[in-house]
């Protein structure tokens, strides 16, 4: 089975590297108007390609693109460059002269260079294609474990090449599994096939004298098509329809039926907006464990904070129906700030939770003697995240609870601090590290701010920002999932670590947008239907085809 979202992504990566391999070709001049596929607007052809060659065996060696303005003629431009030890004018001179001297390759010498490159990447990728691909053995250095790799874009990565103008080549198909991988999250390996049959084919009809320029917007025009008719065709997946979750995950994961079913009760458990993540266990077992409630990645700020004297061997802090304060302020005067917040709790005869930016030492010892001498039950963390992703979190700690934020950006002073601005929770659990609060947060404002956030998931052109847009949501609604994945070998844990990523990846994008048919059966169907297709010129029915 394969997901719209991966085909949308491969098909556009695919026509962006496609279009820069076609302007090496020469044409009549005039012809190369446009650069490349991912420019909104008509822009200069790439005229060469220029790198820094190795002239020595001593020489380092450094990579370049440059894209030429004006002209027509394309070729590829390598610049040979000596370093020398020696010094004075004279030698100085013949060093600026090394320095300018260029290799240039035209036309087939050119085309030929890169459609080397492309097909060695290609091909070493292509063996792991589909649930029953063969794995490719990575050789990490003397000081590293070799890896095996059953991932297309992780094998593009590692692939790097003697000859420069080769090298060229994999960079141009790398960069179409690196697109489809942050888009999809899977779909690497059959974007790297599509990609050099493309290139191929391309080559083919430039000998013959086709315009690069016109086969380019006819890829373009038949991508939005095949992509339209593949999400008329897609089945959508429900987020508890747990046996097509799984049949997606198993395939994903290399056939792997155990990870396809750890994946689906996963996802049944946190739903589709809730996070699944991946951690290396310590034992060979892999297993799912499953986080209630909002999990903060910060624990108490001190370990007298946690003692019970019911429970001597406790190293954590639980507490039932507590009170909640949350501040982006820092706590430093016991008399003026740390006690009227204790005072509120006295008074209600209930357990309190401080969540603030920092917490000075002798606020901290004032706090730990009221612990101690069971005056309040009390336990303090430090604010999560860094920066504004700090404050966002907060707020939606807040929320959660019902409590309300206290920041000096609204003028509000701790000293000020009333019983109503205290929030309530469930249950809380205070770790070393970590976090846990259950609460019952009002469902209109719940929803809501779900819908803010994925809304600026779905604005956002920032992977880390995304990320951290996506663990806020998974917060709010609950859900958060870890897989522990062990294995006997290193090797063993890092081949099946990749594999369960691919497949959460490709999950996701199923419930998102949907499943076809796999095996290239999809693209197959949809491709029979461009045969009615007619383009403005030869060209471009070139390029369709």
């Amino acid at each position: 089975r394969c997901s719209p979202p991966a085909v949308v992504a491969m098909s556009t990566a695919v026509a962006m590297s496609t279009a820069v391999a076609f302007a090496v070709a020469p044409a009549p001049a005039g012809q190369l108007r446009h650069l490349a596929a991912s420019a909104p607007a008509p822009a200069t052809p790439i005229r060469a390609v220029v790198t820094q060659a190795r002239t020595s065996a001593s020489a380092p060696r450094s990579w370049t693109f440059a894209g030429a303005l004006g002209g027509a003629a394309a070729a590829l431009v390598l610049s040979g460059r000596r370093h020398s030890r020696r010094t004075g004018a004279g030698r100085a001179g013949r060093a600026a002269r090394a320095a300018k001297a260029r290799k240039i390759l035209y036309r087939e010498d050119g085309r030929k260079s890169l459609m080397r490159g492309i097909d060695k990447l290609a091909d070493t990728i292509a063996v792991t294609l589909g649930p029953r691909g063969r794995n490719v053995l990575l050789d990490k250095g003397e000081f590293s474990a070799p890896q095996i790799v059953n991932d297309g874009v992780t094998i593009a990565k590692e692939i790097e090449l003697e000859d420069n103008v080769e090298n060229t080549g994999v960079m141009l198909i790398r960069q179409a599994a690196a697109k489809t991988n942050d888009v999809a999250g899977d779909g690497t390996t059959t974007a790297t096939i599509l990609a050099q049959a493309m290139v191929k084919s391309g080559m083919k009809q430039l000998v013959g004298g086709a315009n690069p320029v016109q086969i380019k917007a006819g890829m373009e025009k038949a991508t939005q098509f095949v992509v339209e008719e593949i999400k008329k065709h897609s089945v959508e997946v429900g987020e508890k329809d747990s046996q097509r979750i799984l049949q997606v995950a198993a395939i994903s994961a290399g056939g792997d039926e155990e990870a396809g079913r750890m994946i689906s009760d996963a996802m049944m458990k946190v739903g589709g907006s809730g996070v699944i993540s991946l951690e290396e266990s310590q034992s060979t077992d892999t297993e799912v464990e499953l986080t209630e409630g909002m999990s903060l990645d910060k624990g108490y700020v001190s370990p007298y904070l946690c003692l019970d004297a019911s429970n001597p061997e406790s190293r954590q802090w639980e507490a039932s129906n507590p009170m909640v304060l949350v501040t982006d302020q820092k706590i430093s005067m016991a008399q003026k700030e740390l006690i009227p917040i204790l005072t509120v709790a006295k008074q209600a005869s209930r357990p309190l939770l401080i969540v603030a930016d920092t917490i000075e030492k002798e606020v901290l010892a004032t706090l730990i003697v009221n612990k101690l001498r069971g005056i309040v039950d009390c336990c303090a963390i430090q604010a999560p995240g860094f920066g504004d992703n700090r404050k966002a979190i907060l707020q939606d700690i807040a929320l959660v609870t019902g409590a309300t934020y206290l920041t000096d950006d609204l003028g509000r002073k701790l000293e000020s601090v009333q019983a109503e601005d205290f929030g309530v929770a469930r249950r809380v659990v205070v770790k070393k590290d970590s976090t846990t609060v259950v609460a019952d947060a009002p469902k209109d404002a719940l929803e809501e701010r779900c819908a803010q956030l994925r809304a600026q998931i779905e604005d956002t052109k920032s992977e880390y920002t995304k990320e951290q847009l996506q663990k806020r949501l998974a917060k709010l609604v609950g859900g958060v999932a870890l897989i522990k994945v062990g294995a006997t070998t290193e090797t063993e844990l890092k081949d099946k670590k990749l594999r369960l990523e691919d497949a959460i990846n490709a999950t996701k994008a199923a419930v998102d947008e949907g499943i076809v048919p796999g095996g290239g059966v999809a693209l197959l169907y949809a491709s029979r239907k461009l045969d009615g297709m007619k383009l403005g010129n030869f060209d471009q029915n070139v390029g369709k085809d």
